[in-house]
């Protein structure tokens, strides 16, 4: 497997560029599996790899997560489920969808109609805990990010901003412009497994009415 590294933002970082999502959490797995390491992150196009540094060097750390990542898994992969994500366009459960509309010249109807026309997947978890970053969003729904951050977005929030969507399972600072609300509990404190979403697994928006 051929890896490219490229520069990372600390001494025990390493970082490892992908061609997307899926390549990312693929490696990210390979290495948690086959490896000795204090943290494995995927990202969107990326894997950020954290080892010690009082075991071994960059170049050491580097040559195993080489090895690491030519090892094969064993065992069946896992299927994840599609998930359906209740959605409230608008109003005050999506106080910015008027401005997107505004922003795409589409009514709320042909944007909702988009919106939930597509399959979608979990690219991603991060920025605060358990936020799914989800893609890809149709071309013609990219908006950019509101100028000025709202302190705090409630929990179970969908925002859209540049090509993605994204779910709040939190509340929490953001600056996505927020289309509605999913009833969608998305965390859970006394499960296993408490955030709901993973990385890779399938989704669909689904229209339950307006705000």
């Amino acid at each position: 497997m051929g890896l490219r590294f490229v520069p990372s933002a600390g001494d025990d970082l390493i970082s490892i560029a992908t061609a997307g999502p899926r390549e990312a959490q693929s490696l990210a797995k390979q290495l948690r599996n086959h490896g000795e390491w204090l943290e494995v992150v995927a990202g969107i196009a990326s894997v950020v790899v954290r080892y010690d540094i009082a075991v071994m060097n960059r170049d050491t750390a580097q040559k195993q997560i080489r090895e690491s990542a030519e090892e094969r898994s064993s065992g069946a992969v896992s299927v994840l489920p599609t998930v359906e994500i209740p959605v409230v366009y608008g109003g005050q459960a999506g106080a910015d969808l008027g401005w997107v509309c505004a922003r795409l010249q589409l009514t709320e109807e042909e944007f909702i109609a988009l919106h939930t026309a597509s399959e979608y997947e979990v690219d991603m978890l991060g920025f605060t805990p358990g936020f799914a970053y989800i893609g890809p969003a149709k071309e013609r729904l990219s908006v950019p990010r509101l100028t000025k951050p709202r302190v705090r977005v409630a929990a179970g929030s969908v925002g859209i901003a540049e090509g993605r969507t994204g779910l709040y399972a939190l509340p929490g600072p953001g600056g996505w412009p927020v289309i509605g609300q999913t009833s969608l509990r998305l965390f859970d404190a006394a499960s296993s497994e408490p955030f709901v979403l993973q990385p890779g697994m399938k989704l669909r928006f689904v229209d339950v009415g307006r705000s």
